[in-house]
């Protein structure tokens, strides 16, 4: 069954952005290139979108995968599900072109402050919000420390994460197959609720600790 013609021209519109701002980076790449590259004219363009930055932020998320519904992990095993989390890429289809145009979105973002917030809001947070949601369950059903700031694990867990893309494949380094199940279990094992009971414990057996 064909699509119709408005969703035609959506989809158009996203493949040619994302080829040309890959290829010539975001600033050089005007709305008259995209609808030259699309097929379809500059008004259909903005019919679908008011302004450029919000064209931007629809390339991106697709390339991400955030047109898909996102899944949550929440089998009951806390660890499993912590390390899916940290593997789960919704549109490794899309990893090269996304990769080609990160460095381009980087400096896009740099001097343009308000695009830069809306791509935390709509792009980045997400994976926050879903790992954010993860912790405070560990918390609740007793894996990890109530006491642990869920900024503080956030950090913990992308931060490695990040590390590995900036500073080691960018390098081209290689890091473990199993490096997120080697972050997960290293979180795990510091923050684990039984570390806090055990230190509880200790303190509450010699009070000049």
């Amino acid at each position: 069954m064909a699509r119709p013609k408005s969703q035609r021209a959506h989809s158009q519109i996203i493949e040619a952005a994302v080829s040309l701002f890959a290829e010539g980076g975001i600033e050089a790449t005007s709305m008259d290139a995209i609808a030259r590259g699309s097929g379809v004219s500059k008004a259909t363009i903005y019919r679908h979108w008011p302004d450029k930055d919000a064209l931007i932020l629809e390339v991106l998320v697709y390339l991400h995968g955030l047109d898909r519904e996102l899944p949550v992990f929440d089998s009951g095993d806390f660890r499993g599900d912590l390390v899916a989390q940290l593997e789960y890429d919704p549109a490794a289809d899309r990893r090269a072109m996304r990769e080609r145009i990160l460095p381009h979105l980087m400096a896009y973002a740099s001097h343009n402050r308000v695009f830069g917030e809306a791509w935390r809001s709509r792009v980045i947070s997400p994976a926050r919000l879903a790992l954010g949601k993860m912790i405070e369950r560990g918390k609740e059903r007793g894996i990890l420390q109530r006491a642990l700031d869920p900024e503080v694990g956030l950090a913990m867990l992308l931060g490695p994460l990040i590390y590995r893309k900036v500073f080691v494949l960018k390098q081209g380094g290689r890091a473990p197959k199993d490096f997120e199940s080697i972050v997960a279990d290293s979180f795990i094992a510091a923050f684990s609720a039984h570390r806090e009971v055990q230190g509880r414990s200790s303190k509450e057996a010699d009070p000049d600790i």
